[in-house]
């Protein structure tokens, strides 16, 4: 009916974290914008040996972080906590959506790329023409929530065919009675991440599975962002809307809006929640959220190094991520990125 069980598609993409390879070239040079203190090479036991607390608390210098709003949330809490125990390291973390974050890391001028999909083909090539290597790390899963007003008492439950007759570039419905003639006969608006977003290419997927439509639509009645504020303030705002996107954002903001139960595989209408997305009964709609970072960043820049191996030991993921909304990835997985860190700085 859809696509393969959610189930499937995160163990596999869990797996090809856990062995997760670089993309062929040589190493980067940092960004321009960078400071020249941050770009000089540090011995090699400051970068392979984790730094004690003293070191952390006068290690200096930049980390650029930019990519998917979707995994800001996360990437800028274990941020506030680094900031802790090394305050003098500056993280800066972007959003301007997966895909606008790899225009920037496969160019050289980010060290870290949070994404809410795996790298793309085309995205991977650009990379290697400008010889950035990089690692993957798998760091979160999330429930894609599908949302709307509060005051809307009439979609009870979606089913992915109708995501699809919605959502899809093809789609011919414009206002709720299209969709079903019991509901009100007024203008859907419709709230969608731009084409940056890695959250709009996930439901691209979805939408694509049903109807073969390899877009999403187009219209008048349709607003685009990668902010998914944005999209949460003119859902919050309009009775008659309807839109999607990461679970964070709707646990932080119920009173504003409202999940709506996904139809899953077995016929049950469920809601996202850190239970279903971990158990797969939340799908299609259950994902895999990723940070990429830059190879030579990790070579060249301990505050980069710190930065990660805090975010995988136990005071920045597992400490966050349950207040941020989102569901720890399976276990061991963090242990396993902690051993890719470890080779890839050697």
């Amino acid at each position: 009916m859809l696509r393969k069980n959610i189930v499937s598609l995160l163990l596999v993409l869990v797996i090809s974290s856990l062995i997760l390879a670089a993309c062929s070239g040589s190493n980067a040079t940092p960004a321009p914008s960078q400071p020249e203190s941050n770009q000089s090479e540090p011995t090699e036991a400051t970068i392979s040996e984790p730094a004690s607390s003293s070191e952390l608390a006068i290690l200096e210098g930049d980390v650029i972080v930019d990519g998917s709003s979707t995994v800001f949330p996360v990437t800028t809490a274990v941020a506030e906590e680094f900031a802790l125990v090394a305050p003098n390291v500056r993280v800066s973390v972007g959003l301007s959506g997966t895909g606008g974050g790899f225009k920037v890391f496969c160019v050289g001028e980010t060290d870290i790329s949070d994404a809410s999909r795996p790298i793309k083909d085309s995205e991977i090539e650009v990379c290697q023409s400008n010889g950035i290597e990089y690692v993957e790390f798998l760091v979160a899963l999330d429930g894609l929530t599908v949302m709307v007003n509060p005051e809307n008492d009439w979609l009870n439950e979606i089913s992915a065919e109708q995501l699809a007759a919605l959502l899809g570039a093809s789609s011919t419905i414009t206002k709720w009675s299209d969709l079903d003639p019991s509901y009100p006969e007024e203008e859907i608006l419709f709230f969608i991440p731009d084409p940056d977003s890695g959250t709009r290419d996930y439901m691209t997927e979805v939408v694509e599975g049903v109807s073969g439509d390899e877009d999403l639509r187009q219209d008048e009645n349709t607003t685009f962002s990668s902010d998914d504020n944005v999209l949460l303030d003119g859902i919050a705002n309009e009775k008659y809307a309807f839109g999607f996107f990461g679970y964070a954002y709707y646990i932080n903001n119920k009173d504003s809006v409202k999940a709506v139960p996904v139809v899953n595989g077995d016929g049950n209408a469920v809601l996202p929640s850190d239970e279903t997305v971990q158990n797969g009964t939340y799908n299609p709609l259950s994902r895999p959220l990723f940070i990429y970072v830059n190879q030579n960043s990790l070579q060249t820049k301990p505050q980069v190094v710190e930065f990660v191996r805090f975010f995988f030991g136990p005071d920045g993921g597992p400490a966050i991520m349950s207040d941020v909304g989102y569901s720890m990835p399976p276990t061991g997985s963090y242990e396993a990125n902690l051993g890719l860190l470890a080779g890839s700085i050697q």
